[in-house]
Parts: structure tokens; C-alpha cells; sequence
């Protein structure tokens, strides 16, 4: 087995590496990194899967005025791609796939975030979600046009 040094002050300690010299240390800035962008676009499905799953309950569980409201705008806002099949006036056979398009998008989200926020030596979660937060808004507010203009096309309001 090699050893490395630990640290240039202390020649006396040592720690193991393998054969190459290497292997990020545990917890050491190289592993964190690693972890963010191996974790980030998985991640990325966190918040949108958290609000999805609150439209959802909220159409399925409550037929209350504001049950309609949640539904719509947390659906939109967790599968952006369920307005592009016309949601909720559009046919619910294609449902499915746009769900399915916006994790995809939500997962490219997470990986652009997870490097964006690792291109520094010393990357932190909170690099991360500043990065994906950013990006999420982004979209957020995207959605948020796009029931503005289909409530002024339709001449009603949705909710």
C-alpha cells in the first residue's frame, strides 16, 4: 500500500491512496463536487415532484372552488410541457408524455445547475440550489405568460 502526504506541514502523517495517488479524499472537495454532479439532475425532480404531487392531490382529494386553481397552476408549474399539449383543454392522451418531456427538462435543469454551481474548487449545495432556483424560476415565470396569454385568448378566466 502507498501513502500520501496529508499535509505539507505535518510530514509525519499520512493517509492511504491507491496505486495512482488519486483517490479524492472522503468529505474532501473533489468527492463533494463529484456528489453534486452526480446528485444534481435527480435533484432537479425534487421540487417539481414536491408541487406536482400537491396539484394532484389537490384535484383528486377536494372539490372545493380553489381545488381547480392548485391543480392547474401546480400541474403547469411541476409539467410545463402539459401546456404545450394544450392542458387542460387539450386531449389527456398525451398527458403522459408531457409529463414525461418535463422530467426530462427538469433533469437537464438539475445537470446544467450541478455544473454550473461546480465549476469552483469548492462547491456547496447551496451553489447548487441558487443555480437551479434560478433556472426553475425562469420557467416558473415562462408558465406564468403562457396562462396570462391563453386566459386574454380564450376571454375567460381559468381560475
Amino acid at each position: 500500500m502507498t501513502y500520501t502526504s496529508a499535509s505539507s506541514d505535518l510530514p509525519d502523517s499520512r493517509v492511504p491512496a491507491d496505486a495512482s495517488g488519486t483517490r479524492p479524499l472522503t468529505d474532501g472537495p473533489r468527492w463533494y463536487r463529484a456528489r453534486i454532479r452526480s446528485w444534481g439532475p435527480l435533484l432537479g425532480l425534487a421540487i417539481p415532484a414536491f408541487v406536482g404531487a400537491i396539484a394532484y392531490g389537490a384535484l383528486e382529494l377536494s372539490d372545493a372552488s380553489w381545488s381547480g386553481a392548485v391543480g392547474l397552476l401546480g400541474g403547469v408549474m411541476a409539467a410545463p410541457g402539459l401546456l404545450v399539449v394544450g392542458a387542460p383543454f387539450g386531449d389527456s392522451k398525451f398527458y403522459v408524455v408531457a409529463i414525461a418531456a418535463s422530467a426530462l427538462a427538469w433533469m437537464g435543469i438539475g445537470f446544467l445547475a450541478s455544473r454550473r454551481s461546480t465549476r469552483h474548487p469548492f462547491a456547496t449545495w447551496a451553489d447548487f440550489w441558487r443555480h437551479y432556483l434560478w433556472m426553475a424560476v425562469g420557467v416558473w415565470v415562462g408558465v406564468g405568460i403562457a396562462l396570462t396569454v391563453a386566459t386574454i385568448s380564450l376571454g375567460e378566466e381559468l381560475f
